[in-house]
């Protein structure tokens, strides 16, 4: 019979973390999150939701770590970085931006670290799960009880002398560890996020309205909200802008970043949007599979292709023109929607 070992020190803890450039951990109670809990009900009673799922679809389990894991005592939370140490420079042509945290799959070495964790945990006879990107838990609320940062008014957790540009991710657990100390509210003033916002998403200090937040609209299964297609731009998956006008994040942004070349898969930063919409459906899955997909249905990468297309292309190139008169009798409503808007707005772009 297999004796369980001791349970891992604090600091054997972050020594596994470092390994796998984890750069920030701290510890939060398994107690249920009430504000968090108290949040999602009103927004979503609200509709700032926007019907997104995530962790509003069950706001009470994804606030109770103990739906999670049974008599859970601590939740030991992570933060590892995503900016990129060399950023790609952009292709020419019709170019469609993703988001830095898409660019590859950040995720998949935040789990390895979060289960290495929770394997040594578990020699000492302790449930340990390991939740990242999971709707299991309001990560962001977790990362701030457990003290690695404070919720800047844009609702990104910003992490002391860091910034924010981080994956999050938790273990929870049955073993016990000291809670950390909370960090204090560090934006004073400042509202740079809600200004810079394209769309003015940011409502009030730490509430967006998803109804307006482009990185939810270009996932959102619904035909793409005229007034906020050219607000858009060359955005094809994900939006960056209230953490690149975010000073703790572009001062403290250049000394934790990563290098890309050590995740598996290609660097995807900029997307030809005409060889996407030339892709077949097993093609885009292929290609681009590890983003969200609503219905795992490509058209919704194809209609905001189009709105980029409108916003980026050049009116006179002739596989510009081609595309936008196959889209316009296109068999899906949808896509003939949004190329005869992509083929008008290039109109007015040319003549302007």
């Amino acid at each position: 019979m297999r004796r369980p070992q001791p349970l891992p020190t604090w600091d054997e803890i972050c020594s596994i973390a470092a390994e796998h450039h984890i750069d920030h951990l701290g510890v939060a109670p398994a107690d249920v999150l009430e504000r968090a809990r108290a949040a999602l009900l009103e927004r979503k009673q609200a509709g700032l939701h926007a019907d997104m799922g995530f962790t509003y679809r069950n706001p009470e389990r994804s606030t109770d770590p103990r739906r999670a894991v049974e008599r859970a005592r601590s939740i030991i939370v992570a933060a590892r970085p995503y900016r990129a140490v060399d950023e790609p420079d952009r292709p020419a042509g019709a170019q469609a931006r993703v988001g830095r945290y898409a660019w590859v799959d950040h995720y998949a070495p935040l789990r390895v670290g979060l289960r290495a964790i929770v394997t040594r945990i578990r020699r000492a006879d302790h449930r340990a799960v390991a939740f990242a990107d999971d709707n299991s838990v309001v990560d962001r609320e977790v990362a701030y009880l457990g003290g690695l940062g404070w919720f800047g008014k844009n609702a990104n957790i910003l992490i002391p002398g860091a910034g924010s540009f981080f994956v999050l991710g938790s273990i929870i657990t049955t073993a016990g560890y000291p809670v950390s100390e909370p960090v204090a509210d560090g934006c004073g003033s400042c509202r740079r996020c809600l200004d810079g916002c394209p769309t003015g998403a940011i409502v009030s200090p730490g509430v967006v309205d998803a109804n307006k937040c482009l990185a939810w609209l270009v996932q959102r299964p619904v035909t793409f909200p005229v007034e906020y297609r050219e607000a858009l731009g060359d955005r094809l998956y994900g939006c960056d802008d209230c953490q690149e006008v975010c000073p703790p994040a572009v001062r403290f942004g250049d000394k934790h970043r990563i290098e890309l070349g050590g995740i598996d898969g290609p660097v995807q930063a900029w997307v030809d949007v005409l060889d996407l919409l030339d892709g077949t459906d097993d093609e885009l899955i292929e290609r681009y599979g590890r983003w969200y997909l609503a219905d795992r249905d490509p058209v919704w990468w194809r209609r905001n292709a189009l709105v980029v297309l409108g916003n980026v292309g050049e009116a006179d190139d002739e596989r510009t023109r081609r595309t936008l008169a196959r889209y316009r009798a296109h068999d899906d409503e949808i896509l003939r929607e949004h190329a005869e808007w992509a083929a008008q707005r290039l109109a007015s772009r040319a003549a302007v």
